[in-house]
């Protein structure tokens, strides 16, 4: 999803620990060590790494540095290739059937359990090099000022992948910017204990919360 759309879900971060200088001027080289690594011509189900914000296809940032003015600017892509679960049973009954009938020309008639597994990890690799790996992208963006970071989406598994590999590529862990910690923020730890106590509500117009 692109912070430059029309709308957009964001979740917010801050760096848990002062980001230091040598990481700041050496992020070009780790945003590369991180960099997307293509997977169209193999059979890998699923990958991941940092690419250009403005071009998806570049992972080298020959389009354009990450730097933008206050703002480190740049994209987490997520490459997954998926199988159906019913276009796999399909072609695993398929090759089910012509195994048995191949096995009964020889007069034998079942299957062992190992053969089996064998088979259904042939259909699955056979069918993961027919499928093309769907891309995803999110695009980050890095006050370096303040340390706030905007990832843009809310999904809760992505968040995660994000999280692990901006420490992993930066050395610092994210916390994310919640309502109580904002409050914690402008209010002081004093109001900890008064925070704790709310209770999250469901405003819809129109209806009447039953007690």
């Amino acid at each position: 999803m692109g912070i430059l759309s029309a709308s957009t879900g964001l979740t917010r971060y801050r760096a848990v620990e002062e980001v230091g200088d040598e990481v700041l001027m050496d992020v070009p080289r780790r945003l590369k060590s991180f960099a997307f690594v293509d997977i169209d011509h193999g059979l890998e189900e699923r990958s991941f790494g940092w690419v250009c914000i403005d071009d998806l296809l570049d992972a080298e940032w020959h389009t354009a540095g990450p730097e933008k003015g206050p703002y480190l600017a740049f994209s987490l892509r997520l490459d997954t290739r998926r199988i159906s679960p019913a276009v796999f049973k399909k072609h695993w009954l398929l090759a089910l059937k012509q195994t048995q009938k191949e096995l009964a020309e020889q007069g034998r008639k079942f299957l062992t359990r190992d053969q089996k597994i064998k088979l259904r990890e042939h259909v699955r690799q056979r069918l993961l090099a027919r499928s093309l790996p769907i891309p995803a992208v999110f695009d980050v963006a890095w006050n370096t000022r303040d340390n706030r970071v905007y990832l843009a989406t809310t999904n809760s598994k992505i968040r995660t992948l994000f999280e692990d590999i901006f420490a992993r590529t930066f050395e610092t862990a994210l916390e994310p910017l919640t309502p109580v910690t904002l409050a914690l923020d402008q209010l002081g730890e004093g109001v900890r204990h008064r925070l704790n106590e709310f209770e999250g509500a469901v405003f819809a117009p129109g209806r009447e919360t039953t007690q």
